[in-house]
Order: C-alpha cells, then structure tokens, then sequence
C-alpha cells in the first residue's frame, strides 16, 4: 500500500495544520542538513510559523555570519551589476543603515506595508520591548535599592534616638533620685536644728 497524493491546499484545522508544519519543518531540517553534509555547503534556512515564529536551521557556521556573507554578496553585485535602486526604493518607510525603521509606521501605512517589513517591524517591536522592560527593571532595582538606603538610616537614627531617650530618662530619674535624696538631708538639717 503506498502513500496517497496531498492535495495542496491549505489545512483549515488549526491543530492539524500545527501538527503538519511541526512534521514538515523537521522533515526539510532533515533535508537541509544531508544537503549541507553531502554536498560540503554552507546553507540557513529560516522559516516562520503561521503565528510568526521564527525557526532556522545553519549548517557549520553561525546563521548571522553566513546572511552577513549573503548581504556582502549581495552589495557586490549592485556595485558590478550598476544597480542604481536606493535604498529608499527598497524600504518606502524610513529606516537607519541597518534596515531598522527609524520610526513606527501607523495606520494605514502597515496596510501598504510588505510581508518582509512587517516581520522586520515586529521584530523591532519585540527589541524595543525588551529595551524598554530591561530599563524599567534596571530603574526599579535602582529606586529599590535608593528606598533601601534610606530605611537603613532610618532604622539608624531611631536607634540612636530611642538611646537617646534611655540616656534622658535614666539622667531625670537619677536627678529625681538624688533631689528625693537631697530633700531628706535637708529635713534631717532642718530637724538638728
């Protein structure tokens, strides 16, 4: 009994579709690997999930260093090839040298935005984030550690003061003391004579 064709259409059940990019992500990791391994190549492969996940695979060296290469390639060939598209043309919405967007697009501006540059901005979006939570977190370790401070020297001063008082109520009483004890002489006096 052999397999039956697929129909290529896209699944409507959500998990089964979930099952079958899971399957069939590992089944072309597989063969990307025995393709890099046979054939002695240098390969990265990324795929995103449905839900916009990415997913890579490199062979040998790091994913960024062989995109880096791909990109040095790909500046080389504009120069020979006399390219004259800016980058402007490439990217409509204004981005820095790196490709990052210099400014969040809103509105309809996503609407007319690339499938490309919409990843491109979520994940400026989630770096940013993690800036921001990292600077939030780092000035509340700050404040905490500022309010620390300032309960030590409270703690600090209440001590000393509450000595204080100790030593103030010790000098009345010995004063009461020796006034009681001043007051009976001074009767006892008075009685001689």
């Amino acid at each position: 009994m052999g397999r039956r064709k697929v129909e290529l259409k896209r699944i409507e059940d959500k998990s089964s579709r979930q099952v079958t990019f899971s399957k069939r992500r590992s089944g072309l990791f597989k063969k990307v690997h025995q393709l890099a391994v046979l054939c002695d190549l240098e390969l990265v492969l990324i795929v995103f999930s449905g839900n916009g996940w990415p997913y890579e695979f490199s062979s040998g060296n790091s994913s960024r260093k062989i995109l880096e290469r791909y990109r040095v390639h790909l500046e080389s060939e504009k120069i020979v090839g006399g390219d004259d598209h800016t980058e402007e043309e490439h990217h409509p919405y204004p981005c820095d040298s790196d490709g990052q967007f210099l400014r969040v697009p809103e509105g309809e501006e996503i609407e007319d935005m690339s499938l490309t540059d919409l990843v491109q901005l979520e994940q400026l979006l989630y770096a940013k984030l993690g800036h921001i939570r990292n600077t939030k977190t780092r000035r509340m370790i700050e404040t905490m550690s500022v309010l620390q401070e300032k309960e030590k020297k409270l703690t600090e001063e209440k001590l000393l003061k509450g000595k204080e008082l100790e030593d103030l109520m010790k000098e009345k009483q010995d004063g009461s003391s020796l006034n009681s004890n001043l007051g009976q002489t001074r009767h006892a006096l008075l009685e001689l004579f």
